[in-house]
């Protein structure tokens, strides 16, 4: 099959729903998961009643979602620790438990994500749909970087399977062998974050390799922010020559749930039938209509989820909409990720994403090499100016004042924030093969 196939769909009939049609049959999917909760999940239980309501009759309709409260990430972590392993969230019998995954833990103990077969079933669905998007076809070679381990990331294997595609795990901490693969086997997908793509495209190029040589003609990646930004979208493609894509996820809800098609208008959602996606404004709260710009957090309900069933789930990514018919057929939202809210710094009362300042620093190549890190004076969200920023240098680029203040008066012109910018020369600054640290608190004071 050709991968660059322009308007390919997995489930057309699906992902060419509107959001009115496709909201239209989740109505019904939402009426039966909320008795479910009502019926298995005592967490949900006791949390809608404390919120005034006592049965699923009074939480009423999809379209009366906006009225029930949030789900927060601290919730799960702190009803876990009350009745361990899995905390009063468990919603199915532990003999139908089919996996259990879970993510690190900032207090000791890891958040345990218990899946059933069915719950498994709907996440390699929903992200076969997303990788498919985003370029992935049957009988295509893939190369990944993503580590299984105990995280829900394991279900690639289970999604790259379903797809069709011939997987050659690899994981992180294997940059050599990752290099070698890409050399002798040639597959024409990889995988990745745009941090360890970058990085990459980086240590190739001061090999003398031609990266552009070995084959690829799709890299999906994901995991993080900023494979959309058009400065570093442009440095892999051009380094590659391969169209690179963005998918995302979150481990709670599906390990990925929207993928970015070939006409690169940002991502598509991809969780129709199983999840309903929310926008709302992350201050207030209050619901955001889904238009064209409209920036706002993303925040889900499980249509069908048995195990860890979640309701109104708050995401903490903020994304702008992009609302516009989209080329390749697709009807459903459009986003992308300008930041996540655990990661907002807040400057004189300025909102600054470390993923913004990058995307500014990004258009000062070929005299900066893309790596940079914001280290604050005290630790906390809020910040006074000016806020410290090291940006390093392209290779055998001397430091410059005048280079210096033109990255800080960019800064200022876009985000309204006063910065302090250090340059430091090349390799100065530490490269990820996972996610890249973009804010460094160890010298804040507290």
């Amino acid at each position: 099959m050709d991968t660059r196939v322009q308007g390919a769909m997995l489930r057309p009939e699906i992902e060419t729903r509107t959001p009115d049609e496709q909201r239209a049959r989740d109505r019904a999917a939402y009426r039966r998961q909320v008795a479910y909760l009502f019926s298995a999940s005592t967490f949900y239980q006791c949390k809608l009643k404390q919120f005034g309501f006592k049965d699923a009759a009074a939480v009423g309709e999809l379209d009366d979602i906006a009225a029930l409260p949030f789900t927060e990430k601290e919730e799960i972590r702190a009803s876990q620790a009350e009745a361990p392993p899995f905390g009063t969230h468990l919603a199915a019998s532990r003999d139908r438990l089919a996996r259990v995954f879970s993510t690190s833990g900032t207090t000791g103990d890891p958040v345990y994500i218990p899946v059933t077969r069915a719950d498994i079933a709907t996440w390699v669905e929903i992200s076969s749909r997303s990788y498919f998007a985003a370029g992935l076809r049957p009988g295509m070679t893939l190369v990944s970087t993503y580590n299984a381990g105990p995280f829900v990331a394991g279900v690639a294997l289970d999604t790259m399977t379903s797809l069709g595609v011939c997987h050659v795990p690899i994981g992180t901490g294997n940059t050599e062998r990752l290099v070698r693969a890409l050399e002798l086997i040639r597959p024409q997908g990889l995988l990745c974050t745009p941090s360890y793509a970058m990085h990459l495209a980086e240590l190739l190029a001061a090999r003398g390799a031609a990266a552009d040589r070995l084959g690829l003609e799709h890299i999906a990646v994901a995991g993080e922010p900023g494979g959309g930004e058009p400065q570093i979208r442009h440095r892999l493609q051009s380094a590659f020559g391969a169209m690179v894509c963005e998918a995302m996820g979150i481990g709670d809800i599906s390990i990925s749930l929207w993928g970015e098609c070939d006409a690169q208008q940002g991502m598509h959602f991809c969780g129709g039938d199983f999840v309903h996606v929310e926008l709302i404004d992350p201050q207030s709260g209050r619901p955001l209509a889904i238009e064209d710009g409209v920036q706002g957090e993303l925040v889900y309900t499980a249509l069908q989820r048995e195990a860890a069933p979640l309701l109104r789930f708050r995401s903490r990514d903020q994304v702008v909409v992009f609302s516009s018919s989209c080329s390749c057929g697709r009807k459903t939202m459009r986003v992308r990720c300008i930041g996540r809210t655990d990661d907002l710094l807040i400057v004189r009362g300025v909102n600054v994403f470390p993923t913004a300042v990058r995307s500014i620093v990004a258009t000062f190549a070929p005299q900066v090499s893309g790596a940079l890190l914001i280290r604050p004076r005290k630790h906390g969200v809020r910040q006074e100016p000016p806020l410290p920023i090291v940006v390093e240098l392209a290779s055998g680029v001397e430091p410059s004042e005048a280079l210096a203040r033109a990255i800080e008066s960019a800064i200022r012109a876009k985000l309204v924030v006063s910065t302090k910018v250090e340059l430091v020369r090349c390799g100065a600054l530490p490269r990820s093969e996972y996610k890249t640290r973009l804010v460094d608190f160890s010298a804040a004071q507290r």
